[in-house]
């Protein structure tokens, strides 16, 4: 009868053991990964009963949970200047799961990530409801409100605002954007016609932020990367003459110069020059010369065929690999299959104007629980080193060019030594079937001297008549703002 008595109590010990181990597993372990389950719609329920934490940009929020009294849940999810800051927030929907940050930071604003774990043991043994932590973002709100109100509303375009020396995003704009506000309603009925409605938009998607999200050709932009690959090779420097021919025809690829520009009036010219007009041939012919392996080999030093989280997903560029002859004469002045995010262009200016290294591109500025206390504060760190020093300075000292003497010449702002490329992608046909379609592409970085940011202006499938310049003018509204002048 002992024996029997003594296995019964061994088993209910086990037992014992087993569900509390497996309760405390669940409850401080794996209270994140079950939280984050898209299945999970208990979970979110209760989510929506409690103070989610806030957003910051600037110590004010951008995402809220305020108090509400609509009878169906204690909190509401609210966005303030909403549009502005769309594509950064996403949104928190009952309907619509979270998108954007709102859903990257889910753990940290819920209070359901490890950091936080401390802070859920109190409130179980107090019974008080777990808060989540507010996260401040790297984000100038003037500098984004700046980014966001020069945009014109009938374009697909971004603006990109670094820092050079930390990689801390200053401005990530985009239109066309929407209200936040629309989605994160408690009617899930509303919330999908507001949703319905948003996806009638043309190029908005609520889901991808087109800064990190769109890829598309960089165009002359990416010749950047090439005067990188022409330098470092030894065969180019920056002023001996080097063919300039109005055409060629490599592997039945016809590259020519653009016909309103002067590339026309030189079948010779120093990179200085050629930069400057931003002409095809050479850099067509320099394919021929040098072949794929060193502009393979750059592209990715900078950034193309990586994947990146800024801690939002970024969406990686494309340079393909193993392209034949013509396809990478093409792919070398921006075409082809040579696809870029603006962010990756942005990176590319970045590398350039930081002495050849490029630093990881961030979004975080500090991470605070509810009692105050900084429980996460990112530092600086270096995503790569893509060149030399004095391949970069070389670089830099070709991209005065085109602001002082070329295609960006409107760009050019007094007192601010501004070094910049241009770049513009065509299409045949824009999406109303006539006209010209291009992408309209713009980064740089400034002072030149003592580089503080980099600035990209990416415009994608734009009218060429009524669009060709607004990149450039952009670049100049945006250094302006930036430099307060």
């Amino acid at each position: 009868m002992n024996q029997a008595i003594r296995r019964v109590w061994i088993a209910l010990v086990l037992l014992f053991v087993i569900c509390f181990g497996g309760l405390s597993y669940i409850q401080f372990f794996a209270a994140e990964q079950l939280a984050g389950n898209s299945l999970n719609k208990r979970q979110l329920y209760r989510e929506f009963d409690l103070p989610r934490g806030a957003i910051l940009v600037d110590g004010k929020p951008i995402a809220e949970s305020v108090p509400t009294e609509d009878g169906q849940f204690t909190y509401q999810r609210t966005y303030n200047e909403p549009e502005a800051y769309a594509h950064l927030t996403g949104f928190y929907s009952l309907a619509n799961m979270s998108t954007h940050l709102e859903s990257e930071l889910n753990g940290w604003l819920t209070g359901n990530d490890s950091d936080l774990l401390f802070d859920r043991l109190s409130a179980m043994f107090t019974g008080n409801s777990s808060e989540g932590a507010s996260v401040e973002l790297t984000i100038d709100d003037r500098l984004q409100q700046a980014a966001f109100a020069m945009l014109p509303d009938d374009v697909m375009g971004s603006i990109i605002v670094t820092e050079v020396k930390t990689g801390n995003i200053l401005a990530m704009a985009s239109k066309p954007s929407f209200d936040p506000n629309d989605l994160s309603v408690h009617s899930t009925k509303l919330a999908n016609e507001n949703l319905k409605a948003l996806t009638e938009v043309r190029g908005l998607s609520p889901y991808i932020n087109p800064a990190i999200g769109n890829r598309f050709n960089p165009g002359s932009s990416f010749k950047i990367l090439d005067l990188v690959v022409g330098l470092e090779s030894g065969e180019y420097d920056l002023d001996t003459a080097i063919a300039n021919p109005n055409e060629v025809n490599i592997a039945g690829a016809r590259i020519s110069n653009f016909a309103e520009g002067r590339c026309s009036t030189r079948t010779e010219a120093s990179l200085r020059w050629i930069t400057a007009n931003s002409c095809n041939t050479p850099f067509a012919l320099m394919t021929e010369k040098l072949g794929n392996t060193p502009f393979e080999d750059v592209a990715e030093r900078f950034g193309f065929n990586q994947q990146l989280s800024i801690p939002l997903s970024v969406i990686n560029s494309q340079f393909p690999p193993n392209m034949d002859a013509g396809q990478l004469a093409q792919g070398s002045i921006g075409g082809f299959d040579n696809q870029a995010t603006p962010l990756q262009m942005n990176m590319v200016a970045m590398g350039i104007a930081n002495g050849g290294v490029i630093m990881q591109p961030n979004l975080i500025k500090k991470v605070i629980a509810p009692d105050l206390r900084v429980i996460e504060e990112p530092q600086p760190k270096e995503f790569s080193t893509a060149t030399t020093e004095e391949i970069a300075d070389q670089v830099a000292e070709l991209m005065k060019e085109p602001v002082q003497n070329g295609t960006a010449v409107r760009a050019q702002v007094p007192g601010v030594d501004l070094r910049a490329k241009t770049g513009t992608a065509n299409y045949d046909v824009n999406e109303e079937g006539h006209g010209r379609t291009v992408n309209s592409w713009i980064t740089g970085f400034a002072p030149g001297n003592d580089p503080e940011v980099a600035i990209t202006v990416a415009l994608q499938r734009v009218d060429y008549n009524t669009h060709s310049r607004v990149a450039v003018d952009l670049m100049k509204q945006m250094t302006e703002a930036v430099f307060n002048q």
